[in-house]
């Protein structure tokens, strides 16, 4: 049925997306006639039919990098013979690498290599064993929250507490326990200090019809709810000193009573859209409060309320001309029903509901966009997701119009990271080595 309903807009997507490159290339020319540096000669080009910068698709473009950095974006015919390396793709669409904004790697042993092969040039793990940020330049480039802060014998650890790889250390696990304002402070201290990019926290006291969190993952039932959650001072106390250290606090919530809580505090990001259907008065004071919300929906489907709750706050989001709330894609990697890597179904979903009763070029750009320059805007990081000047040269590649049909994104025929062949099923096309 939602193919059906996607493809039929197939034709009006060729049509504005001619429209916007059209317009967009003559931006991209006056760009491209700057002459290009002796040192850009030892650059290298790809040339492809279309190319999504992570803000607009220029038709008929290249993309220029050097060493692990973006040069340049700009029309073919301006930038034919500025790099002594050059690769025709022809009827495909470059775009930057994507950013999983929501994945549990490090807990669940994903291998970095497939989820990089698979399109993913940055992954944020938000949830399990401490790490330093690493990677960029040939490797998946990864984000570390550490383990998610938590209630005294409440949820992750009350379900996923096997995770736990070094029980001698407590930041080695999915989740850390804390019971005191001093002890979560400290707790937040040490978690940055360790290299955490952001800090998350759960709000969860179980209970949500379809929520995967419910079942027993082969680990026995889940224990009676609600489980304990944490107070709001001690929640307060976290947002209090992570924005102190320069962080950002997210939340995981599948309830009212959780989304209370944080809406309370001032967190600033929820990891889900909520299991259960959230009261509307509450969707609305998290639109009005500027939340970010990672989707994950196509891991949480079997939610009672999912879809709902992210269709009402589209709708909410559309009609605050001043908020700053957005959705960030997120298909939480490792869960067992997604891939690791790109989520072509995720992004379907993302844009079957957010776009109202018809679907244009506008709406496919904000589910690209959400997955790459806002992603890295998110991440404090506003060149990561694009192809700027300067940007790292994180680049995937695929055969026909990923504009048109997400689910090419989850093969990708070519991925740089960093300057970095990692994947390139172009050999056979036409190059000038």
């Amino acid at each position: 049925m939602f193919n059906n309903h996607y493809f039929n807009f197939k034709n009006l997507l060729v049509a504005l997306a001619l429209a916007h490159g059209l317009s967009l290339n003559a931006s991209a020319q006056n760009d491209a006639a700057i002459a290009p540096t002796h040192e850009q000669k030892d650059c290298r080009a790809l040339l492809a039919d279309r190319v999504f910068d992570g803000f607009n698709v220029h038709e008929n473009a290249a993309v220029i990098f050097s060493g692990n950095k973006i040069v340049q974006v700009g029309d073919q015919t301006q930038l034919l013979g500025v790099c002594k390396h050059q690769v025709d793709l022809g009827d495909a669409t470059i775009l930057p690498g994507f950013i999983e904004s929501h994945s549990h790697l490090a807990i669940q042993n994903i291998p970095h290599e497939i989820v990089l092969r698979h399109g993913i040039t940055t992954a944020r793990d938000t949830g399990g064993p401490l790490q330093k940020p690493m990677g960029g330049n040939g490797k998946l480039r990864v984000l570390s929250a550490g383990p998610i802060i938590q209630a005294v014998n409440g949820y992750p650890l009350n379900i996923f507490g096997h995770g736990e790889h070094n029980p001698a250390d407590k930041y080695d696990a999915v989740g850390i326990a804390v019971e005191t304002v001093a002890e979560a402070e400290k707790v937040v201290e040490d978690l940055v200090a360790g290299g955490a990019t952001i800090i998350k926290v759960a709000l969860e006291p179980g209970g949500e019809l379809g929520a995967p969190w419910m079942s027993s993952h082969g680990h026995g039932e889940p224990p009676k709810t609600p489980w304990p959650l944490l107070s709001l001072d001690i929640v307060k106390a976290i947002v209090t000193k992570a924005h102190a250290l320069k962080k950002r606090v997210s939340t995981h919530v599948g309830e009212d009573t959780g989304v209370e809580l944080a809406l309370e505090a001032g967190i600033d990001e929820w990891a889900h859209i909520p299991c259960a259907e959230i009261r509307e008065d509450l969707l609305h004071r998290a639109v009005a409060q500027g939340v970010t919300f990672i989707t994950t929906i196509d891991t949480l489907s079997a939610c009672a309320g999912v879809h709902a709750n992210m269709h009402k706050l589209s709708h909410i989001m559309a009609h605050s001309t001043d908020t700053k709330a957005k959705f960030i894609y997120g298909s939480e990697i490792g869960h067992d029903n997604v891939p690791w890597g790109i989520n072509g179904e995720e992004m379907a979903l993302m844009l079957h509901l957010t776009s109202g009763e018809a679907i244009d070029f506008m709406d496919v750009l904000k589910v690209l966009k959400a997955a790459t320059s806002d992603a890295g805007k998110n991440l404090g990081k506003p060149l990561l997701g694009t192809l700027q000047k300067n940007a790292p040269a994180d680049i995937i590649a695929v055969r026909g119009n990923a504009i048109q049909r997400f689910k090419l994104l989850e093969y990708p025929d070519l991925v740089i990271s960093g300057g970095y062949t990692v994947v390139n099923h172009f050999k056979k096309n036409k190059q000038n080595d």
